[in-house]
């Protein structure tokens, strides 16, 4: 059905005459009567009833112009819905972090005010390691996703930078340097001949290689004594007294009864990255509009 003709049906329906619809249209009388006729023919029915000054609908007439009125209403609801999406202000957001990423202020920060500014959005979530996310990411199972670095540049996805931030030292409870007022700055060179518990290359190489560089630069290759899959393992591997490990500051917020986070100073202090990494399909969508709350919310961060 020509949506066109049933407009002007609609409007003559509203007006039971020809020359105040056609001036409401803004098109000429005889044009209108047209197609009007046009639209009766199409459909095998007559909709109106002429009459001396105006016209009158037809028991058809009348049918029609109740579903035409809600065509139109059904139209006007696709349409601003078409709009809500493509502004990211409907449909679905799928969210994929890592598991040191949940610790970090932002996300959640993040995740907060998009719920808040877009509450129609369905947002669901996935927790996988940053070559999980990565892969989830070029699937289509995941939009966006925060992470630490990835390795080179994955084909399909964007990775973005946020935040970076300093590493500290998780320390057994009564390990000697785990005292905050022991009188001596703690550094990377302190820790040559400790025992360090880390994490798999494979889970997480912005993280691996940032540590191992920075301990490299200050002279030594750290003995890996254990690793582990994920961060918590690893903090919790500490809490046994099993080594020390180098993770995010924002690590702090996972409270240990066994487990003392310390600061260090020095040249050569490890940074960790958190960046957004997003599809290359991501246009207009509830994606980009969460990338851009995330880049501002980003620089309040910075």
């Amino acid at each position: 059905m020509d949506l066109r003709l049933l407009r002007y049906f609609l409007v003559v329906a509203e007006e039971l005459n020809v020359t105040r619809a056609a001036a409401r249209l803004g098109i000429q009388q005889a044009p209108l009567s047209q197609q009007i006729q046009l639209f009766e023919r199409t459909l095998d029915a007559q909709l109106f009833r002429r009459k001396p000054r105006g016209v009158e609908l037809t028991e058809a007439g009348i049918a029609l112009r109740n579903e035409a009125a809600s065509i139109f209403a059904s139209v006007e609801r696709a349409v601003d819905t078409v709009v809500r999406v493509s502004r990211g202000e409907q449909g679905e957001i799928r969210i994929g972090l890592t598991t040191s990423a949940c610790f970090h202020p932002l996300p959640p920060q993040a995740i907060r005010s998009f719920r808040r500014a877009n509450p129609t959005v369905k947002i669901a979530f996935e927790q996988n390691s940053t070559p999980g996310l990565i892969g989830a990411l070029q699937a289509g199972r995941v939009d966006v996703a925060f992470i630490r670095t990835a390795i080179g540049q994955p084909a399909g996805v964007r990775v973005l930078p946020l935040i970076e931030e300093p590493m500290v030292v998780a320390f057994p409870s009564g390990h000697p340097l785990a005292g905050r007022n022991n009188g001596k700055r703690l550094t990377l060179k302190s820790l040559a001949h400790e025992k360090f518990i880390g994490y798999p290359r494979a889970a997480g190489a912005g993280l691996y290689d940032s540590v191992i560089a920075a301990c490299i630069a200050s002279g030594f290759s750290p003995d890996i004594a254990h690793e582990a899959p994920q961060i918590v393992t690893t903090l919790n591997l500490v809490a046994a007294g099993m080594g020390i490990s180098v993770v995010p500051s924002s690590m702090q917020r996972l409270r240990l009864d066994a487990v003392v986070y310390r600061p260090m100073s020095g040249p050569h202090t490890p940074k960790g990255q958190l960046n957004l990494a997003v599809r290359d399909d991501t246009l207009a969508s509830p994606a980009n509009a969460f990338l851009a709350l995330v880049r501002k919310d980003a620089g309040r961060n910075t």
